[in-house]
């Protein structure tokens, strides 16, 4: 069997057996161990995790302040999987990237070592006269559905954001293996989404793309990602509302349960006495 099968068929084992599918991402190698100590399916690494562990905005990853591409190389080969030989790596791939030719550049992500793809950064998020614009340039989702094409051709694990029905649709064509509905930027914390959707609105919409991914494949794997749900517990709701596989994390994985505790524990040595 490919990797790629052997991470299928551990998949749908715990699919079958009722356990959540959990995806993580890291921005630090430190994060990326410990998250795969935690058990972690699948491990994830964007251009904005590293920003994010910076303690920028996730949004910092879609705007022009690095190479997407070179950075989630970089942090792979250098930072993650050095650390967690073992787990399974997943790169987020801009697929819409002027600058490089996906069929030469998926073969480098194989030859790195990674188990398989996302499409990240992705347009699935952006919305308005900017998405209209980037689509018109050339630079649309299409081209992300191209990529997880050619990854899929490879025998890459490939996983794939999206917002709408129809961008699961024309995703699921492709032969993705998972779909991820992407609910926005997760809320919370210092950093975090302030006017997120509501837990019904992103239950709605998490199940209309489960629903129209299922209806064209019906072993697609289906999972959540983001916006309200930003916790063990908000997950726990969403699975008890609609019918996924599991959920796909960052910051609710790396970044909010760290924010607060370590303030604490700071705070706590501030408060020492060295005499009385």
């Amino acid at each position: 069997m490919s990797r790629r099968s052997d991470i299928l068929a551990a998949l749908d084992a715990k699919r079958r057996d009722g356990r959540a599918i959990i995806g993580a991402g890291a921005g630090t190698g430190i994060s990326a161990k410990f998250l795969h100590k935690g058990g972690a399916d699948l491990i994830f690494i964007y251009n904005s995790g590293r920003f994010r562990m910076q303690g920028l905005s996730s949004w910092v990853g879609h705007l022009p302040f690095g190479d997407a591409n070179a950075i989630v190389m970089e942090m792979g080969e250098r930072e993650v999987m050095p650390v967690v030989p073992d787990a399974n790596v997943i790169a987020g791939v801009c697929g819409f990237d002027p600058t490089r030719r996906m069929s030469h550049f998926l073969p480098k992500i194989v030859e790195a070592g990674f188990a398989g793809v996302i499409n990240y950064p992705t347009v699935a998020v952006i919305d308005g006269r900017m998405r209209a614009d980037l689509e018109a340039g050339g630079l649309g989702f299409d081209k992300e559905v191209e990529m997880i094409r050619l990854a899929h051709g490879l025998d890459l694990l490939t996983t794939a954001y999206v917002c709408t029905p129809d961008e699961a649709r024309a995703m699921v064509d492709t032969g993705v293996d998972i779909v991820v509905a992407h609910m926005g930027l997760t809320v919370g914390g210092a950093i975090g989404a302030q006017h997120a959707m509501a837990m019904e609105e992103a239950t709605e919409g998490v199940r209309a793309i489960a629903e129209a991914s299922r209806a064209a494949r019906a072993d697609v794997f289906v999972v959540a990602h983001g916006g309200p749900i930003a916790g063990p517990e908000d997950a726990r709701t969403l699975f008890g509302m609609v019918p996924v596989d599991g959920f796909v994390g960052a910051s609710s994985m790396e970044r909010l349960p760290i924010e607060e505790p370590l303030r604490a524990n700071t705070h706590a040595f501030t408060q020492l006495r060295t005499w009385d």
